[in-house]
């Protein structure tokens, strides 16, 4: 049984369809990685999975329990939509931490609000999270006095510390310079040592080959291709995929 199922996920802004029937599923421990142009759908797709936009046509399962229905998903009330994205961890582009808070602060925060453990078993998991992305020594940090490698690294253990299903990151390197870039990537192949399911967006395709089970390539909001990752970019059957590749080679 699949962690996740997605089928047939659609959604539109105005007359604009973004998405236009996503369906592919992931098994536990498995890293899918999700390329694809600017305006390809990417970025929607993950805020659909974690409830912050709602197709308007599609289910979500998982581990068997169907947890939305695009027919059904706007009488969803607050409390369910809480409890559904538990499922998910989201790690943004652009970080997202509290700044006034430290280091330790920012991922106890949503464990402590949620009541997930003790006060000491929720800063016991807090400390070993931030001892895995390597930043024990950052603890009482704030986020101003971080790279942004260091802040995109406690963002990864913020989303850990809710043991989420599925750990979901946008573009985790996007905002990064080539230097922080690798940190960030080390600390993902990391995750996937330790059996992390995991879903990334990303333009890193080196990244994306090497680490990935499973590559999606997404177009025109349809998966235009997906497949094994030397399959996928050793042997790309789709047009939109070859002509995709030319270009990211060029900007090599």
């Amino acid at each position: 049984m699949p962690v996740l199922a997605v089928e047939n996920i659609m959604k539109s802004f105005g007359n604009t369809k973004v998405l236009r029937g996503i369906s592919f599923s992931l098994e536990k421990g498995e890293v899918v990685s999700i390329i694809g142009s600017s305006g390809s759908g990417k970025t929607t797709l993950l805020r659909c999975l974690n409830f912050l936009e709602f197709a308007e046509e599609g289910t979500i399962t998982v581990n068997g329990e169907q947890i939305y229905d695009g027919k059904a998903g706007k009488k969803m009330n607050d409390a369910e939509i809480r409890r559904n994205r538990l499922h998910f961890g989201l790690v943004f582009q652009n970080f997202n931490l509290f700044p006034q808070y430290n280091v330790l602060k920012n991922i106890t925060l949503a464990p402590s609000l949620l009541k997930i453990g003790t006060p000491e078993e929720i800063e016991a998991n807090a400390k070993k999270l931030i001892a895995r992305v390597g930043l024990t020594d950052k603890t009482e940090n704030y986020p101003c006095e971080l790279s942004g490698g260091q802040q995109q690294r406690v963002a990864i253990a913020r989303a850990l510390a809710l043991n989420p299903d599925i750990l979901c990151f946008d573009e985790p390197t996007s905002a990064l310079d080539p230097e922080l870039t690798g940190e960030v990537l080390r600390v993902i192949k990391d995750l996937k040592n330790g059996d992390s399911t995991m879903i990334v967006v990303t333009h890193e395709m080196g990244f994306a080959r090497e680490v990935s089970d499973k590559v999606i390539f997404m177009a025109d909001g349809i998966i235009e291709e997906e497949g094994a990752p030397e399959e996928v970019f050793g042997n790309p059957k789709s047009e939109k995929m070859k002509a995709f590749l030319s270009k990211s080679l060029e900007n090599l």
